[in-house]
């Protein structure tokens, strides 16, 4: 009886062993030691059992462990891979914003001369007694106010109509501002008006960039009431000597430059000594650089667009390799989950 069986159970295993020579099955690359190692490892198992050292449940648990972990592998790149294209997207955003809201800078260039800028005084009925150029502040005490003096500046009577309205006729009269900054040059004027129909007297100014370009232009009405549509006026009253200190301001904006004056005014009432009480007014005026530095202000785009590109690559570098690494991670859990499958296969064929 025994010898029966065990010829009958050889005879069994040796038809598996034609059964498997006929047909094999189709092994891929790479996988011959993963075979040579399911093998050892499926005849381990057996010879454990037999011995009492390990079981099947504790290789399963390992097994399923290491499954777990590559899942949560899996989604912890996912995540990270939602995070760099969140980044993409709010760096592009950010730029395209700092592209619409460039910011605004202030730089100062020092000049030790200015072009003398041009000053159009409005006096209507007032008379120009004086005007004469001062250094370092000085301006000697007036022998005759209100008398005729002498006249030492450039000017210039040009007549033009109102650029606002175009019917209105506008006498003005241009003076040559100061240029030395450094010796402090200021520009002294003295006006006189007898009568006036008005409560209040005063005589309006605008100041534009350059002289030069005034005396140059081949239409000096056209040029004034261009200035005049470009500059804001301002006034000086009488009885007061009004200390203007100019300084300059230059925007350069979507590739036009602009000029503008800012202005700081201080007023001090005038003692009228004269002997014989009169009615007429007197104007007196100083015009004077406050100091020898132009600002300049321009737009400037914050937006770098290298910095941008460099952390673009790098957000797409880290996007292709968190791909590759979920590729490779999936790739590996088939290839535990097959091998897992196949022990089983191997270990219950051996069992039966």
């Amino acid at each position: 009886m025994l010898r029966q069986e065990i010829a009958a159970s050889y005879q069994e295993l040796s038809e598996e062993v034609e059964h498997g020579a006929e047909h094999p099955e189709p092994v891929e690359e790479g996988e011959v030691d993963d075979d040579q190692e399911d093998t050892s490892s499926a005849i381990l198992p057996v010879l454990d059992s037999e011995s009492g050292t390990s079981s099947p449940s504790v290789r399963f648990s390992k097994t399923c462990l290491k499954n777990v972990f590559s899942v949560i592998l899996l989604f912890i790149y996912l995540l990270l891979m939602a995070v760099a294209v969140f980044l993409v997207y709010q760096t592009i955003t950010d730029f395209r914003e700092k592209l619409k809201h460039p910011v605004m800078s202030v730089s100062y260039k020092e000049v030790p001369l200015y072009d003398a800028p041009g000053i159009a005084l409005y006096p209507g009925k007032a008379q120009l007694l004086s005007c004469k150029h001062h250094y370092y502040d000085h301006i000697p005490p007036l022998i005759n106010p209100g008398q005729p003096g002498e006249i030492e500046c450039t000017t210039q009577r040009i007549n033009y109509t109102d650029p606002f309205t175009n019917q209105t006729m506008k006498h003005a009269l241009i003076v040559q501002g100061p240029r030395d900054v450094k010796k402090r040059e200021l520009v002294f004027l003295q006006f006189h008006l007898n009568e006036t129909d008005q409560d209040f007297s005063a005589i309006n100014y605008l100041l534009f960039s350059s002289f030069q370009e005034f005396l140059n232009s081949p239409d000096k009405g056209e040029f004034m009431k261009d200035c005049e549509s470009s500059y804001s006026s301002w006034k000086f009253s009488g009885g007061f000597r009004t200390w203007i200190k100019m300084s300059l301001v230059k925007t350069k904006e979507d590739g036009s430059e602009t000029v503008e004056f800012k202005q700081e005014t201080s007023v001090v009432n005038y003692i009228d000594q004269r002997h014989k009480p009169a009615s007429d007014q007197l104007f007196f005026v100083v015009f004077e650089w406050k100091d020898p530095f132009i600002q300049k202000v321009q737009d400037i785009v914050t937006a770098n667009p290298w910095n941008m590109i460099a952390l673009l690559c790098g957000i797409f570098l880290a996007l292709f390799k968190a791909a590759d690494f979920a590729k490779l991670s999936v790739k590996w859990m088939i290839k535990i989950r097959k091998r897992h499958l196949k022990r089983r296969s191997q270990a219950m064929n051996h069992i039966s």
